[in-house]
Protein backbone atom coordinates (compact mmCIF):
# COMPACT_ATOMS: atom_id res chain seq x y z
CA UNK A 1 0.00 0.00 0.00
CA UNK A 2 2.99 2.30 0.26
CA UNK A 3 2.59 5.12 -2.23
CA UNK A 4 -1.13 4.48 -2.76
CA UNK A 5 -2.24 7.13 -0.27
CA UNK A 6 -1.65 10.35 -2.20
CA UNK A 7 -1.78 12.82 0.67
CA UNK A 8 0.50 10.74 2.89
CA UNK A 9 2.94 10.20 0.04
CA UNK A 10 3.16 13.95 -0.61
CA UNK A 11 3.75 14.64 3.08
CA UNK A 12 6.28 11.82 3.51
CA UNK A 13 8.31 13.30 0.65
CA UNK A 14 8.33 16.70 2.35
CA UNK A 15 5.86 18.27 -0.05
CA UNK A 16 2.94 20.62 0.43
CA UNK A 17 -0.42 18.82 0.42
CA UNK A 18 -3.23 21.09 -0.76
CA UNK A 19 -6.87 20.21 -0.32
CA UNK A 20 -10.48 21.28 -0.49
CA UNK A 21 -13.36 20.92 1.97
CA UNK A 22 -16.60 19.11 1.11
CA UNK A 23 -19.64 20.24 3.11
CA UNK A 24 -22.40 19.37 0.64
CA UNK A 25 -23.44 15.74 0.08
CA UNK A 26 -23.35 13.94 -3.24
CA UNK A 27 -20.87 11.80 -5.13
CA UNK A 28 -21.00 14.19 -8.09
CA UNK A 29 -19.86 16.99 -5.78
CA UNK A 30 -17.06 14.72 -4.56
CA UNK A 31 -15.92 14.01 -8.11
CA UNK A 32 -16.09 17.67 -9.07
CA UNK A 33 -13.81 18.58 -6.18
CA UNK A 34 -11.46 15.65 -6.76
CA UNK A 35 -10.88 16.48 -10.42
CA UNK A 36 -9.84 20.07 -9.60
CA UNK A 37 -6.21 19.13 -8.95
CA UNK A 38 -6.02 18.88 -5.17
CA UNK A 39 -4.16 16.19 -3.25
CA UNK A 40 -7.01 15.54 -0.85
CA UNK A 41 -10.68 16.24 -0.25
CA UNK A 42 -11.94 16.47 3.30
CA UNK A 43 -15.39 14.97 3.79
CA UNK A 44 -16.83 16.94 6.69
CA UNK A 45 -19.14 14.82 8.81
CA UNK A 46 -18.83 17.19 11.78
CA UNK A 47 -20.13 20.51 10.43
CA UNK A 48 -21.02 19.53 6.88
CA UNK A 49 -24.36 18.20 5.61
CA UNK A 50 -22.88 14.73 5.21
CA UNK A 51 -24.24 11.70 7.02
CA UNK A 52 -22.83 8.18 7.17
CA UNK A 53 -24.39 7.05 3.89
CA UNK A 54 -23.23 10.17 2.04
CA UNK A 55 -19.72 9.69 3.45
CA UNK A 56 -19.67 6.12 2.11
CA UNK A 57 -20.54 7.48 -1.35
CA UNK A 58 -18.05 10.36 -1.20
CA UNK A 59 -14.98 8.30 -0.33
CA UNK A 60 -14.94 6.04 -3.43
CA UNK A 61 -15.91 8.96 -5.67
CA UNK A 62 -12.84 10.85 -4.50
CA UNK A 63 -10.46 7.92 -4.82
CA UNK A 64 -11.67 7.27 -8.37
CA UNK A 65 -9.59 10.33 -9.38
CA UNK A 66 -6.49 9.24 -7.48
CA UNK A 67 -7.16 11.79 -4.75
CA UNK A 68 -7.11 11.05 -1.02
CA UNK A 69 -10.34 11.29 0.99
CA UNK A 70 -9.88 12.51 4.55
CA UNK A 71 -12.94 12.17 6.78
CA UNK A 72 -13.55 14.55 9.65
CA UNK A 73 -15.65 12.48 12.01
CA UNK A 74 -18.39 14.15 14.11
CA UNK A 75 -16.54 13.14 17.28
CA UNK A 76 -13.58 10.89 18.03
CA UNK A 77 -15.76 8.04 19.26
CA UNK A 78 -14.32 4.73 18.11
CA UNK A 79 -17.39 3.62 16.15
CA UNK A 80 -17.35 6.84 14.12
CA UNK A 81 -13.68 6.35 13.32
CA UNK A 82 -14.32 2.74 12.33
CA UNK A 83 -17.07 3.76 9.91
CA UNK A 84 -14.80 6.28 8.18
CA UNK A 85 -11.90 3.86 7.85
CA UNK A 86 -14.13 0.97 6.80
CA UNK A 87 -15.43 3.19 4.00
CA UNK A 88 -11.84 3.48 2.80
CA UNK A 89 -10.77 6.89 4.06
CA UNK A 90 -7.08 7.58 3.53
CA UNK A 91 -7.04 9.69 6.66
CA UNK A 92 -9.16 10.69 9.63
CA UNK A 93 -9.35 14.09 11.30
CA UNK A 94 -10.55 14.07 14.92
CA UNK A 95 -12.17 17.28 16.21
CA UNK A 96 -12.16 18.70 19.71
CA UNK A 97 -9.48 16.54 21.29
CA UNK A 98 -8.28 18.02 24.55
CA UNK A 99 -5.70 15.75 26.13
CA UNK A 100 -2.95 13.24 25.51
CA UNK A 101 -5.39 10.54 26.63
CA UNK A 102 -7.92 11.65 23.99
CA UNK A 103 -5.21 11.50 21.35
CA UNK A 104 -3.98 8.07 22.36
CA UNK A 105 -7.55 6.74 22.30
CA UNK A 106 -7.99 8.18 18.80
CA UNK A 107 -4.81 6.57 17.50
CA UNK A 108 -5.75 3.22 19.03
CA UNK A 109 -9.18 3.35 17.38
CA UNK A 110 -7.52 3.90 13.99
CA UNK A 111 -5.04 1.04 14.14
CA UNK A 112 -5.36 -2.72 14.01
CA UNK A 113 -3.88 -4.81 16.86
CA UNK A 114 -1.34 -5.00 18.30
CA UNK A 115 -0.82 -1.24 17.83
CA UNK A 116 -4.50 -0.46 18.31
CA UNK A 117 -8.03 -1.74 18.82
CA UNK A 118 -9.62 -1.40 15.39
CA UNK A 119 -11.76 -4.31 14.27
CA UNK A 120 -11.38 -5.87 10.83
CA UNK A 121 -14.24 -7.01 8.61
CA UNK A 122 -15.31 -4.43 6.04
CA UNK A 123 -15.01 -5.50 2.38
CA UNK A 124 -14.65 -1.91 1.15
CA UNK A 125 -11.45 -0.12 2.28
CA UNK A 126 -8.90 -2.08 0.27
CA UNK A 127 -10.56 -1.07 -3.01
CA UNK A 128 -10.05 2.60 -2.15
CA UNK A 129 -6.29 2.08 -2.37
CA UNK A 130 -6.20 0.08 -5.59
CA UNK A 131 -7.67 -2.87 -7.46
CA UNK A 132 -4.79 -5.13 -6.54
CA UNK A 133 -4.84 -4.46 -2.79
CA UNK A 134 -6.09 -7.58 -1.03
CA UNK A 135 -7.86 -7.77 2.31
CA UNK A 136 -4.76 -9.35 3.83
CA UNK A 137 -2.53 -6.60 2.49
CA UNK A 138 -4.85 -3.94 3.86
CA UNK A 139 -4.92 -5.63 7.27
CA UNK A 140 -1.13 -5.84 7.48
CA UNK A 141 -0.25 -2.48 5.94
CA UNK A 142 -3.03 -0.04 6.84
CA UNK A 143 -1.49 0.97 10.17
CA UNK A 144 1.52 2.45 8.40
CA UNK A 145 -0.36 3.98 5.49
CA UNK A 146 -3.17 6.05 6.99
CA UNK A 147 -2.96 9.74 7.89
CA UNK A 148 -4.04 10.27 11.51
CA UNK A 149 -4.70 13.88 12.48
CA UNK A 150 -6.16 15.69 15.47
CA UNK A 151 -7.44 19.23 15.63
CA UNK A 152 -5.89 21.71 18.01
CA UNK A 153 -8.90 23.94 18.55
CA UNK A 154 -9.56 24.02 22.29
CA UNK A 155 -7.62 25.86 24.98
CA UNK A 156 -6.92 22.59 26.75
CA UNK A 157 -5.48 21.02 23.61
CA UNK A 158 -3.41 24.13 22.94
CA UNK A 159 -2.05 24.07 26.48
CA UNK A 160 -1.12 20.40 25.95
CA UNK A 161 0.09 20.77 22.37
CA UNK A 162 3.67 19.63 22.95
CA UNK A 163 2.53 16.48 24.75
CA UNK A 164 -0.15 15.76 22.15
CA UNK A 165 2.36 16.16 19.33
CA UNK A 166 4.58 13.55 20.96
CA UNK A 167 1.92 10.80 20.91
CA UNK A 168 3.23 7.80 18.98
CA UNK A 169 1.26 7.00 15.86
CA UNK A 170 -0.13 10.49 15.40
CA UNK A 171 0.87 12.02 12.07
CA UNK A 172 -0.41 15.58 12.04
CA UNK A 173 -1.68 18.46 14.16
CA UNK A 174 -4.43 20.42 12.44
CA UNK A 175 -5.40 23.96 13.41
CA UNK A 176 -9.05 24.91 13.43
CA UNK A 177 -8.48 28.68 13.72
CA UNK A 178 -12.05 29.67 14.49
CA UNK A 179 -12.58 27.36 17.45
CA UNK A 180 -8.99 27.87 18.58
CA UNK A 181 -9.56 31.62 18.57
CA UNK A 182 -12.72 31.15 20.61
CA UNK A 183 -10.93 28.85 23.02
CA UNK A 184 -8.05 31.20 23.78
CA UNK A 185 -10.27 34.26 24.05
CA UNK A 186 -9.47 35.84 20.68
CA UNK A 187 -12.35 34.90 18.37
CA UNK A 188 -12.27 35.58 14.65
CA UNK A 189 -14.75 38.40 14.15
CA UNK A 190 -13.63 39.70 10.78
CA UNK A 191 -11.24 38.94 7.96
CA UNK A 192 -8.08 39.05 10.10
CA UNK A 193 -6.82 37.06 13.06
CA UNK A 194 -5.80 38.65 16.35
CA UNK A 195 -2.03 38.71 17.00
CA UNK A 196 -2.54 36.28 19.88
CA UNK A 197 -4.24 33.81 17.55
CA UNK A 198 -1.46 34.18 14.98
CA UNK A 199 1.04 33.39 17.72
CA UNK A 200 -0.96 30.31 18.69
CA UNK A 201 -1.01 29.14 15.07
CA UNK A 202 2.77 29.51 14.89
CA UNK A 203 3.12 27.62 18.18
CA UNK A 204 1.17 24.62 16.85
CA UNK A 205 3.39 24.55 13.77
CA UNK A 206 6.51 24.68 15.91
CA UNK A 207 5.27 21.95 18.28
CA UNK A 208 4.39 19.62 15.42
CA UNK A 209 7.72 19.99 13.67
CA UNK A 210 9.67 19.72 16.91
CA UNK A 211 8.01 16.33 17.48
CA UNK A 212 8.72 15.21 13.92
CA UNK A 213 5.06 15.50 12.94
CA UNK A 214 3.30 17.43 10.19
CA UNK A 215 1.11 20.51 10.66
CA UNK A 216 -2.10 21.38 8.85
CA UNK A 217 -4.48 24.32 8.89
CA UNK A 218 -7.93 25.24 7.65
CA UNK A 219 -8.00 28.27 5.33
CA UNK A 220 -11.00 29.79 3.60
CA UNK A 221 -9.33 31.01 0.42
CA UNK A 222 -6.20 30.81 -1.69
CA UNK A 223 -4.62 34.00 -0.37
CA UNK A 224 -4.85 32.79 3.22
CA UNK A 225 -3.69 29.32 2.19
CA UNK A 226 -0.55 30.73 0.56
CA UNK A 227 0.24 32.71 3.71
CA UNK A 228 0.28 29.63 5.91
CA UNK A 229 1.98 27.46 3.31
CA UNK A 230 4.75 30.06 3.17
CA UNK A 231 4.88 30.00 6.98
CA UNK A 232 5.73 26.32 6.81
CA UNK A 233 2.46 24.45 7.16
CA UNK A 234 2.57 21.08 5.42
CA UNK A 235 -1.12 20.47 4.73
CA UNK A 236 -3.35 23.41 3.83
CA UNK A 237 -7.00 23.70 2.92
CA UNK A 238 -7.52 26.10 0.02
CA UNK A 239 -11.29 26.38 -0.40
CA UNK A 240 -14.67 24.84 0.38
CA UNK A 241 -17.43 23.74 -1.94
CA UNK A 242 -19.89 26.19 -0.35
CA UNK A 243 -17.45 29.11 -0.36
CA UNK A 244 -16.25 28.55 -3.92
CA UNK A 245 -19.77 28.10 -5.25
CA UNK A 246 -21.11 31.20 -3.52
CA UNK A 247 -18.13 33.32 -4.54
CA UNK A 248 -18.25 32.19 -8.17
CA UNK A 249 -21.99 32.79 -8.50
CA UNK A 250 -21.70 36.22 -6.91
CA UNK A 251 -18.83 37.16 -9.24
CA UNK A 252 -20.77 36.15 -12.35
CA UNK A 253 -23.81 38.10 -11.18
CA UNK A 254 -21.63 41.15 -10.57
CA UNK A 255 -20.40 41.05 -14.18
CA UNK A 256 -23.96 41.21 -15.46
CA UNK A 257 -25.46 43.69 -13.00
CA UNK A 258 -22.36 45.78 -12.26
CA UNK A 259 -23.35 45.47 -8.62
CA UNK A 260 -21.47 43.65 -5.93
CA UNK A 261 -22.99 40.25 -5.30
CA UNK A 262 -23.27 38.51 -1.98
CA UNK A 263 -19.84 37.25 -1.03
CA UNK A 264 -19.28 34.07 0.92
CA UNK A 265 -18.95 34.76 4.60
CA UNK A 266 -18.13 33.17 7.91
CA UNK A 267 -15.64 30.39 8.60
CA UNK A 268 -16.40 28.67 5.29
CA UNK A 269 -16.32 31.87 3.25
CA UNK A 270 -13.73 33.10 0.82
Amino acid sequence: MQGLNRVKTVLDKGGLALGVWQLLPGSNMSRTLARAGYDWVLVDCEHGNIDDAAMHEAVPAITSYGVSPIVRVPDFQSWMIKRALDAGAHGVLAPLVRTVEDTKAFVEACRFPPQGKRGFGSPFPMDRFGRDVSATQYLTEANANLLLSVQIETKEAFDNVDSIAAVEGLDLLFVGPFDLGNGIGHPVLGSTFAPELEQAIEKVLSSAHKAGKKAGIYCGNGKQAKKYADLGYDLVNVATDVGALTSSLASEMEIVTQKAGRAAFGPYGS
